[in-house]
């Protein structure tokens, strides 16, 4: 590999950190907006915790799916969950911004890279939905964990992506015991409004 080959591939690295920038509009526990690249690590993490429990499963395609799910926000940003205006445009743009990012990278590995992030997109493999399960299940737990602002919406979390955390029995039941928790948020909530 000649040091232009480096230098692209660290070129490469250097717009995908740009995902640190990002800003979600979920909340950590100190309160702290959360970046798309502290979504994307919890998700990772999230998948090893559970790696065990994953018959059948290619875990390293399952994490490179998990690690490149969110890459094309790195421009032009997350568009949050909640929104109403989360639109199909919003993986169109995403994937031309993907391809903006990957430019510096060899084509073997451009190819790699979009060919994960279309299969995750299109939920086309039992690792894509997955990754999609393990996602949805990510940011409602940090929905239920974070500093939220008074007006936070946790009815959202009760339907947020269940076609796909219905999909496995585990995930199912870890979606269950995140619903009995977006309930007591909720309870509490109300307390508080009331209180």
């Amino acid at each position: 590999m000649t040091k232009g080959d480096l230098e692209k591939r660290l070129d490469f690295l250097r717009e995908a950190s740009r995902l640190k920038d990002i800003l979600r509009r979920t909340y950590t526990h100190g309160g702290q907006t959360e970046s798309t690249a502290e979504h994307t690590w919890a998700l990772c993490l999230l998948v090893m915790t559970f790696a065990d429990q994953l018959e059948g499963i290619d875990l390293l395609k399952l994490l490179k799916i998990c690690i490149l799910h969110d890459l094309g926000e790195a421009i032009h940003g997350d568009v949050p969950a909640i929104s109403a205006h989360a639109s199909a445009n919003k993986a169109a743009q995403e994937r031309e911004d993907l391809l903006t990012i990957m430019a510096p990278l060899p084509d073997e590995l451009q190819e790699e890279f979009l060919a994960l992030w279309d299969e995750y997109e299109n939920a086309a493999s039992p690792e894509a939905r997955l990754a999609k399960a393990f996602d949805k299940i990510e940011t409602i737990s940090q929905h239920n964990a974070g500093l939220n602002p008074d007006d936070f919406d946790h009815t959202f979390n009760l339907t947020y992506g269940r076609k796909y955390t219905d999909a496995t029995e585990l995930t199912r039941r870890i979606r269950d015991i995140l619903d009995e928790e977006t309930r007591r948020n909720m309870i509490r909530s109300r307390n508080m409004v009331a209180g």
